[in-house]
C-alpha cells in the first residue's frame, strides 16, 4: 500500500505526465479531422478544454511536492516543448495554452515531504475527475477508430494511432483506479507486463514515425523499421516473462539500453522537424510527444531495475 506522501507524489506525477499526453492527443485528433466532421472537432477541442484545465490544476499542487528526478527526466516537458507547441500552434491555427509549459518548466522538486492540509483531499479529487475524463476520451477515440474502420470517417490518423492513444488512455484511467485503492501501478512485481505494454507502444512509435516520414527520407525510413524491429522482440520477451517463461531481469535492461536509443533518435527528429530539415508529415508537438513518453519508460525502467 501507498503511504500517503506517496499517495500524493505519485497522483501528481501521472497527471503531469498522463493529462499532457492526453490534451496532445486531442490536438492532433482535431488537427487530422476534416473540415466537413465539426461534430467531432468540437467534441476533440472539449475534451482538449477539460485535459488542459486537468493539467493546469495538477501543476498548481505539483511545485514543491513532486520527485526532482521526474522533473530532470524530461517527462512533463523537454527543452524542446514549448517550441514544439508555438511552431504547431502557427502550422495547424489550434490554440495551445503555453502558460502551463512555462510553469511547469518552473516547477520545483520535493526537498522533504511536507503534508499541507488539505491536500490529500485536493489530489483524490483530482483523480476522481481524471478517472472521469480518462473514460471519456477512451471512448471518443474508439468511437473514432471504429468509424475509420468501418469506413465511414475519413481523418489523417492511421487506425492503429488511434487505437494506441485509446490504449494510453486507459492506462491513465487504470493507474488512477490503482492510486485511489492505495495501490502503485508501477509495482515491480507487475514489470514483465509493464513492458510489454510500453514496448509495444515504442514499436509503435517507430511505425508512425516511418510512416509519417517523406518517401525521400529513405534513411530515417530505414532507421525507423529497424526500431520497430527491435521493439517487437522486445515486446514478445517481455510477454513470455509476464507468463513465466522467462526471467525478466535481462530483458529490463536491454529495453532500457533500446528506450534510450530510440529517445535520442526522437530527439534529434523533433530538432530537425524544428529547423526544417527532415522532411514529412510529423507536427513539431508529436515528435516532442513521443520523446516526453520515451523518456517517461526510461524512468519507469530505473526505477523497475532498482526495484522501487
Amino acid at each position: 500500500m501507498l503511504t500517503r506522501a506517496e499517495y500524493i507524489r505519485m497522483s501528481l506525477e501521472s497527471h503531469l505526465f498522463w493529462a499532457r499526453i492526453m490534451k496532445e492527443h486531442l490536438i492532433f485528433m482535431e488537427a487530422g479531422f476534416v473540415s466537413k466532421d465539426v461534430n467531432l472537432i468540437q467534441q476533440a477541442k472539449l475534451l482538449k478544454n477539460a485535459s488542459t484545465a486537468l493539467l493546469a490544476d495538477a501543476v498548481n499542487l505539483a511545485n514543491g511536492v513532486v520527485s526532482a528526478d521526474s522533473i530532470a527526466a524530461q517527462e512533463f516537458v523537454t527543452n524542446n516543448t514549448l517550441p514544439a507547441e508555438e511552431k504547431t500552434q502557427q502550422l495547424s491555427g489550434i490554440p495551445i495554452n503555453t502558460s502551463i509549459t512555462c510553469a511547469e518548466m518552473a516547477l520545483r522538486g520535493n526537498l522533504g515531504f511536507v503534508d499541507v492540509p488539505g491536500l490529500a483531499r485536493a489530489v483524490s479529487s483530482l483523480n476522481q475527475r481524471g478517472i472521469v475524463l480518462s473514460a471519456q476520451i477512451a471512448e471518443f477515440k474508439r468511437l473514432v477508430r471504429d468509424s475509420v474502420l468501418s469506413c465511414t470517417l475519413f481523418t489523417w490518423n492511421f487506425p492503429l494511432l488511434l487505437d494506441h492513444i485509446r490504449r494510453e488512455a486507459l492506462m491513465y484511467n487504470a493507474n488512477l483506479i490503482k492510486f485511489q485503492r492505495g495501490e502503485n501501478p508501477h509495482d515491480p512485481v507487475m514489470a514483465a507486463q509493464l513492458e510489454a505494454f510500453w514496448n509495444r507502444l515504442m514499436e509503435e512509435h517507430a511505425l508512425f514515425i516511418r510512416n509519417y516520414l517523406d518517401p525521400t527520407e529513405e534513411e530515417l525510413f530505414e532507421t525507423a523499421q529497424a526500431f520497430a524491429a527491435r521493439f517487437d522482440e522486445l515486446t514478445e520477451e517481455a510477454e513470455a516473462a509476464a507468463a513465466g517463461q522467462d526471467q525478466i531481469n535481462v530483458i529490463t535492461q536491454r529495453s532500457l539500453d533500446a528506450t534510450r536509443s530510440i529517445r535520442d533518435f526522437k530527439k534529434t527528429g523533433t530538432e530537425g522537424i524544428l529547423m526544417c530539415t527532415i522532411k514529412g508529415l510529423i507536427a513539431p508537438l508529436l515528435a516532442d510527444h513521443v520523446t516526453r513518453e520515451a523518456n517517461h519508460y526510461i524512468r519507469m525502467l530505473t526505477k523497475l531495475q532498482a526495484g522501487l
